[in-house]
């Protein structure tokens, strides 16, 4: 790709989105609060975060889907409202786990309604989970699938992976990744920074032509392929 055409490339993509972000206590892995998590981002030339925090049983505490659901929104709501008060898109996603391994899944194109059913899944297993939850408006794709301590899934269950994790202190052997989402045909790529820590806030995600209203019209985007990955600002085709 010639400067011209990188340019206007650029041009035509030019709205950037992290894919992967975690807020605390949410995500209690995570440093960043929903308020620091606007102030960072803001910093930045982004447009638009995805609150992928995780949906896991040990994490959540408790049994009663109502109480589940608000204390997950919390953190989602917070951002999102001081987003829109800064001018960043905040977008509802989610990183669900089973109890069968360790892999780890990331949501796209779900409701604020949708945290509650996704509930009823945390003690079951991943492909019952995609056979009743998959629908036309969601995307899921296994997030880091070739870290040490993952767990490959069939791709009969997968709309894609996460090509491109970018947490610096994770090796998520990308070359790998990339090289297993090109031998499958339709499968979406996406990459994100897999925020947790100060000092690493934008170093992934996707230049998008639009800006999605919201975590559905995210995930038509992913289904669409019309985007390019950013990996540490440098543009990717995927």
């Amino acid at each position: 790709m010639n400067v011209k055409e990188l340019k206007n490339v650029t041009k035509e993509y030019k709205y950037k989105i992290d894919l992967h972000c975690h807020t605390k206590p949410a995500s209690p892995c995570s440093d960043i609060t929903p308020e620091r998590m606007i102030e960072l981002y803001k910093e930045t030339d982004y447009d638009g975060i995805v609150i992928t925090n995780h949906f896991i049983d040990f994490i959540l505490k408790s049994d009663d889907p109502e109480t589940v659901s608000q204390t997950y929104l919390e953190d989602y709501y917070k951002t999102k409202e001081l987003g829109e008060k800064q001018g960043l898109k905040v977008y509802l996603g989610m990183e669900i786990r089973f109890p069968e391994n360790c892999n780890d899944y990331l949501i796209y194109g779900i409701r604020e309604s949708d945290v509650k059913q996704l509930f009823s899944y945390i003690h079951g297993d991943y492909i019952s989970f995609y056979k009743d939850f998959k629908s036309k408006d969601n995307v899921i794709v296994q997030a880091h699938p070739f870290r040490s301590n993952m767990t490959l899934q069939n791709p009969d269950y997968l709309d894609g992976i996460e090509t491109f994790n970018m947490h610096p202190g994770h090796n998520s052997r990308i070359a790998v990744a990339t090289k297993y989402a090109n031998e499958h045909e339709g499968f979406i790529k996406t990459g994100g920074t897999d925020f947790h820590h100060e000092g690493h806030q934008g170093l992934g995600g996707i230049f998008t032509k639009t800006l999605p209203e919201d975590s559905l019209g995210l995930a038509k985007i992913l289904q669409s392929g019309d985007y390019l990955l950013n990996v540490a600002g440098d543009i990717v085709i995927p």
